[in-house]
């Protein structure tokens, strides 16, 4: 488990920035907080970090968003308005958990509940889960870990 504290948005984004350079197809970036923890600060510089010319924005309305043009697309999930993993796959989003690309997916709590991952979808290549915490109006600690395969399946 590592953790990082942000001093500010820019500092937020650049972590982001930092994992679009090391993430591969199939991975899965599980982002948990609150409302204005900074998930979509996060996907932002990864969206950058993968290459992405797009604007991101939080997908809560449109539940998911996908950025192309950059090394990978990414896929940004938001199931802020969903009731649990039925709701997923009623909205058609579970073609979207794990593909060719990198997907964030916010509020994941919606999807897992408290397991690592739903046994009903297939295994992401690697997955990483992040907390973001609120200290501040602008910092943020952020702790993240790379879960192992064997504890997903």
């Amino acid at each position: 488990m590592d953790t990082v504290t942000s001093e500010g948005p820019a500092d937020t984004e650049a972590l982001g920035r930092a994992w679009g350079g090391e993430v591969d197809p199939g991975w899965v970036i599980l982002l948990y907080g609150e409302l204005g923890a900074g998930k979509t600060v996060l996907v932002r510089g990864l969206a950058r970090g993968l290459g992405s010319p797009a604007r991101v924005h939080s997908p809560t309305f449109n539940l998911l968003h996908v950025y192309r043009g950059g090394r990978l697309p990414l896929f940004h999930l938001d199931l802020y308005r969903l009731d649990g993993p039925e709701a997923v796959v009623n909205a058609g989003l579970e073609e979207y958990l794990v593909n060719e690309g990198v997907t964030v997916i916010e509020w994941p709590e919606r999807l897992v509940g408290t397991a690592p991952w739903p046994a009903w979808a297939p295994l992401p290549r690697r997955l990483r889960r992040v907390h973001l915490e609120i200290l501040g109006p602008n910092r943020r600690r952020i702790i993240y870990e790379d879960v192992g395969l064997g504890l997903l399946g």
